[in-house]
C-alpha cells in the first residue's frame, strides 16, 4: 500500500529530523533509518498498530520514543502525525 504524508506529518518529520541533526548527525540517521524502515511496515501491513482512535493507528518507531500516528482512506495510509512518545497524548483532530 501507498504510505502518503499530510502536510502535519511532513512538517513533523522534518523538525524531528532537524532537532536530532543539530544535536547528534550520527542519532539523527540512526533514528532516519528506523522511521524508513517502520514507514515500510505501515505500508506492507497498514492495519498493523494499535488504534488510537476510529480509524486512527499508532506504531512506535522502533526503540526511539516516537509514534506515527496514521489513517487509511482509498486503499492508502496517510500519515497524520509524527510526535514524541513524552508529550501528552495526541487527539486527533488539534
Amino acid at each position: 500500500m501507498r504510505v502518503r504524508y499530510t502536510p502535519r506529518a511532513r512538517r513533523d518529520l522534518q523538525s524531528i529530523l532537524e532537532y536530532l541533526d543539530e544535536r547528534n548527525p550520527l542519532g539523527a540517521l540512526n533514528v532516519k533509518r528506523v522511521l524508513q524502515s517502520t514507514l515500510r511496515l505501515i505500508g506492507q501491513f497498514p492495519e498493523s498498530g494499535r488504534l488510537a482512535a476510529q480509524r486512527v493507528r499508532v506504531l512506535p518507531v522502533g526503540r526511539y520514543p516516537y509514534l506515527i500516528y496514521w489513517t487509511i482512506e482509498r486503499g492508502e495510509a496517510w500519515l497524520l502525525h509524527i510526535r514524541h512518545a513524552s508529550r501528552q497524548p495526541w487527539k486527533t483532530g488539534r
